[in-house]
């Protein structure tokens, strides 16, 4: 089964929150008024929050990534 890597660049992040309304299981509003990406670890040479999930979690986090306005949500197929 497919795995996907979200990329998430939380610096560049306006917190419009449209992420959160749509998988807020997996984006949880911060005190900053941003956004988490739970379970995520930060990648310090991308300066970016990176989480490996699932096929079934794939649809939940695109919608979330296309609904950004800023397009700080990137979403790669890492493996079949």
């Amino acid at each position: 089964m497919p795995k996907y890597r979200i990329e998430f660049d939380r610096e560049a992040c306006i917190g419009a929150l449209a992420c959160n309304a749509i998988a807020p299981e997996f984006w949880t509003l911060a005190k900053d008024g941003k956004v988490d990406l739970k379970d995520a670890t930060f990648n310090k040479e991308t300066k970016k929050w990176v989480l490996v999930i699932e096929e079934k979690d794939f649809k939940v986090n695109d919608d979330a990534g296309y609904s950004c306005p800023v397009n700080v949500i990137k979403i790669i197929k890492i493996e079949e």
